[in-house]
């Protein structure tokens, strides 16, 4: 299996890129009455081979770019897990456009995806203490009812282990919170304080 560096994937499908926005976002932004530059790396829907074609589809009809952390090595920031129930197939994806992001959810069994979630890529940047420069620090992972349980080890009572995956959503270096889907609406896992 040939492996690849994160920046050979960004030059070999910035090539393919169907949509019209620039893989590389970058400006300044003013944070504490300093101007400080960003500097936010995306990848083209079709970076990730793995994701279902009606997905795939809906993502490009959108126009997304999928924004990666600062600290990516590989492609991130899309997910598979059982986030409706145990065993289902869905996914989730951050959809950058135009500089405002959105947390999608689409559960296997709908066309339409969940928003959880919104935020302009300029307020989830984080200064890079090696280059000075900010970097987009919103990422997505898929959490098990174990990692979910084990994160909420210091709460009294402790929470019942949950039956199925939840959405970690997490700023690099800051805390995480645990979307969980409850038959009809999404939560948040309680954790510690």
């Amino acid at each position: 299996m040939l492996v690849r560096s994160f920046l050979e994937w960004t030059v070999l499908l910035s090539v393919t890129v169907v949509a019209q926005q620039p893989l590389v976002r970058s400006g300044q932004v003013t944070v504490e009455g300093r101007a400080l530059p960003y500097r936010v790396r995306h990848l083209p829907v079709n970076a990730f081979p793995e994701l279902p074609e009606g997905v795939r589809a809906e993502l490009e009809r959108r126009n997304c770019l999928i924004p990666q952390t600062y600290q990516a090595h590989r492609p991130e920031n899309v997910l598979h897990a059982s986030l409706e129930r145990e065993g289902s197939e869905d996914w989730a994806a951050l959809c950058a456009v135009e500089g405002r992001v959105s947390l999608l959810v689409f559960f296997s069994d709908r066309t339409e995806p969940q928003e959880l979630a919104v935020a302009e890529e300029t307020d989830r940047l984080q200064l890079q203490a090696s280059t000075g420069v900010l970097g987009f620090s919103w990422g997505i992972d898929p959490a098990s009812p174990e990692q979910v349980h084990e994160a909420q080890a210091g709460l009294r009572p402790r929470p019942a282990r949950l039956t199925h995956d939840a959405l970690a959503d997490a700023v690099i270096d800051r805390r995480t919170v645990f979307h969980y889907f409850t038959g009809s609406r999404w939560t948040e896992a309680p954790l510690p304080e």
